[in-house]
């Protein structure tokens, strides 16, 4: 039994999908079944069940997975010992970022972790805030850049870069663009033009819905805020953003806050615990450049800023 086999499995189990798998692990999937099937004859019992499009585990699988996922901790903590001891961080650093997010201070951040720790390899992945921060919490990313409707999601820790309300924004000769401000009841009887399931602006729109019992007529939908700012450019519905999505566009669309939303969308760093030596080196740096960029932050608790120094 090989360190990779258990590697390419736990890739398996929690992508659900061969060909994912072996995207994440760099390899051709051949090369990952092939491994697979070697550690199943190893182990007397296949782990997976390939019967459906989607794979799943089979009792074996399920009883093997949290013993490798210990396996490959206690691996890389004997790489991170040693290099601690001589000041020199190794390993793998895999970072996620939401579909649609260009915030350079998170590039800057990662250009200079990899300065300061070269040995160290980055990955860096787009996938929508749940998917993230669902992989935050199984360990399959590491530290994650999401949008989020709570200030720290479950059984994790968080750093608020950005706390805003959420606007309408629409053109010129809008119904809405006469009013300074409006209620979430006046969008309803407007399509509605806003970010996919799964985003945190989207979140904190269907939550305050929700709240009011209210049913939106989602028209369009799109990842970036620059399409959904052009889809309502075109008079395609009322753009839902946050403030500084919405002032991006001033040029072309009037913003306008929902007074009664006051929950606000929040992008935050999340990540699961800050005892892995790299993830607690790329805070710091994200830390530096987020401020220097003139963001202002926010910890989810007392002793997250103590645990990144």
């Amino acid at each position: 039994m090989e360190l990779r086999q258990l590697e390419y499995f736990v890739a398996v189990a929690e992508e659900r999908n061969f060909t994912r798998a072996a995207e994440r692990v760099r390899i051709s999937q051949s090369g990952v079944s092939a491994q697979i099937r070697q550690l199943e004859r190893e182990l007397g019992a296949e782990l997976f069940d390939r019967s459906a499009r989607t794979v799943t585990l089979t009792v074996a699988g399920q009883a093997a997975l949290d013993y490798a996922r210990a396996a490959l901790t206690a691996a890389g903590a004997v790489g991170q010992a040693v290099g601690e001891v001589t000041d020199l961080i190794r390993g793998r650093l895999t970072v996620g970022m939401v579909i649609g997010c260009t915030l350079t201070p998170l590039f800057d951040a990662l250009a200079a972790f990899h300065e300061a720790h070269p040995g160290v390899e980055l990955l860096l992945l787009e996938d929508g805030s749940d998917r993230l921060v669902d992989g935050v919490r199984s360990g399959a990313v590491d530290l994650a850049l999401v949008g989020t409707a709570s200030a720290t999601p479950d059984g994790l820790e968080a750093l608020t870069v950005i706390s805003e309300r959420i606007v309408a924004a629409v053109p010129a000769g809008h119904p809405l663009a006469d009013r300074e401000r409006v209620a979430l009841r006046d969008l309803m009887s407007h399509p509605i033009v806003c970010m996919p399931t799964g985003t945190g602006l989207r979140a904190v729109f269907d939550q305050a819905c929700a709240t009011q019992n209210l049913r939106p007529t989602i028209a369009l939908q799109a990842s970036a805020p620059d399409a959904i700012a052009d889809l309502a450019a075109r008079g395609l519905g009322v753009a839902v953003l946050s403030e500084s999505m919405a002032a991006a566009h001033r040029d072309r669309l009037l913003a306008r806050a929902v007074d009664d939303v006051e929950t606000p969308a929040l992008l935050a760093l999340v990540w699961r615990g800050a005892h892995n030596p790299p993830v607690r080196e790329l805070l710091v740096h994200s830390r530096r450049e987020f401020t220097r960029a003139g963001f202002t932050l926010a910890d989810s608790d007392a002793d997250a800023d103590a645990d990144t120094k």
